[in-house]
């Protein structure tokens, strides 16, 4: 049976071609590295060419407890590097949303969690790379050598050659349960005050927002602080499932009725004010992993994300109005999700993270009505000065992406000429000339 190559968001297109690792170099055509397709939108497709799949380069190479570096192949998931390095109380130092990402998928997005504010991207713990090349022999790199191409490759999207190895410097822990303290507040401004009085005492911050909750409710939600508990043991195997999602429906199940009851449950269950508990690791940080396929909940036409970052000058009245853009719209976000950045600076050159405020919006793809949504996002975003972000993206124009990283021309330059992406495609090279492949020879 061939791998199949999907992306997250389940948006549909072109079957892709996979091919691999050791044919890359002679395949005809562009190629892309393919992870675990955990992206949502096109930043993982090529289907004018092929994609190289790495998930069988999974491997952990080496573990060193006293300087805390971990040395994997480029399919090795978050999890397995969890369950290494808990024996060792050891952590990964930052992690997204899911535990079901490659770890060279999570470095060539530099990926972001819930505790920017303390350690910034996952791209500021990476020691070092190895990156395969058409165009010269394999590379190592690293924030002292070959430093342009590193930083380059730093939220890359893959696109400046294949990570066969990383070095990452994980971080000390005393337990991995975490000691949660919740504030359950009551309307937008009040997420501000909390954040701004209690994100810099703790580890890890995030708020849930009931994102269709109006007049003196609008902007309501629970903000969930966190620390590493001092006690709680070092094991990580994660809970078990809470069930599978194992078709997806004619219809979308998420439609404003669901999402009523769910916000209305998911809030009511909060207690009122301030409250602390000891949580699993997992539940803090993967909450929607225990649910397999809940992608397939937003229906046939799959999940469209709007993450977007907007300055902290004039955020606060940005995320007010990208939350009233939706409403407008009518339609309702299943998930939505406000954090503040920090001004802790990643060294990759096309990061997503910038200090400020990021909101994750996510719909059921409801065709034109939903492009213009996101179109309205985005023009928002653009005009505070903020950023839309591209592994979450599947329709972003080239002027939205030429807003949102001006230097992408600098990330061209340094793009192995033999690699493209669909999301590169229809963004990047609509701005500028195509390098031919040929390059690729010389």
């Amino acid at each position: 049976m061939s791998p199949r190559f999907e992306s997250w968001g389940r948006l549909g297109g072109p079957a892709q071609t996979g091919i691999a690792l050791a044919g890359w170099r002679t395949a005809a055509g562009s190629v892309l590295p393919y992870g675990n397709g955990r992206s949502y939108g096109d930043s993982c497709f090529n289907s004018a060419g092929a994609l190289v799949d790495m998930r069988g380069r999974n491997r952990i190479l080496g573990l060193d407890p006293e300087t805390g570096v971990i040395r994997c192949e480029p399919g090795v998931m978050l999890w397995q590097i969890a369950e290494a390095a808990a024996p060792y109380g050891l952590f990964l130092p930052v992690t997204p949303g899911t535990r079901f990402v490659t770890i060279a998928g999570a470095v060539a997005n530099d990926v972001h969690g819930k505790n920017h504010h303390r350690r910034g991207t996952l791209g500021r713990h990476v020691a070092s790379l190895r990156l395969e090349r058409s165009d010269r022999a394999t590379t190592d790199c690293s924030p002292t050598d070959n430093a342009a191409l590193f930083s380059a490759t730093i939220g890359g999207m893959g696109l400046t050659g294949i990570i066969t190895e990383v070095a990452l410097t994980l971080m000390r822990v005393p337990s991995l349960a975490i000691r949660q303290v919740s504030h359950r507040f009551e309307r937008l401004d009040d997420y501000f005050e909390l954040s701004d009085a209690h994100d810099d005492d703790h580890e890890y911050s995030v708020a849930w927002i009931d994102q269709l909750a109006r007049g003196d409710r609008f902007g309501r939600g629970v903000l969930m602080l966190g620390d590493h508990a001092s006690e709680g043991g070092l094991d990580a195997t994660p809970a078990r499932p809470l069930g599978t999602v194992p078709f997806t429906p004619p219809l979308s199940a998420l439609n404003r009725l669901t999402l009523t009851a769910f916000n209305a449950l998911y809030y009511g269950r909060a207690p009122m004010g301030r409250s602390e508990a000891t949580v699993r690791w997992d539940s803090y940080f993967y909450p929607l992993d225990r649910v397999i396929g809940w992608n397939r909940l937003y229906g046939p036409r799959g999940l469209m994300q709007h993450q977007s970052v907007v300055p902290e000058r004039g955020g606060r009245e940005a995320v007010r109005e990208l939350l009233s853009c939706a409403a407008r719209h009518g339609q309702g976000s299943f998930l939505t999700v406000l954090k503040r950045f920090g001004d802790v600076p990643s060294p990759g050159l096309l990061s997503f993270p910038r200090a400020g405020y990021t909101l994750t919006l996510d719909f059921p793809h409801a065709g034109p009505r939903t492009l213009a949504l996101m179109a309205e996002l985005d023009a928002i975003t653009v005009a505070a000065g903020g950023a839309v972000n591209p592994y979450k993206d599947a329709r972003m124009s080239p002027a939205t992406f030429a807003a949102s990283f001006p230097n992408w021309r600098t990330l061209e330059a340094q793009r192995d000429p033999k690699i493209l992406s669909d999301f590169w495609r229809r963004t990047a090279l609509q701005l500028g000339a195509e390098r031919p492949l040929a390059e690729a020879a010389e």
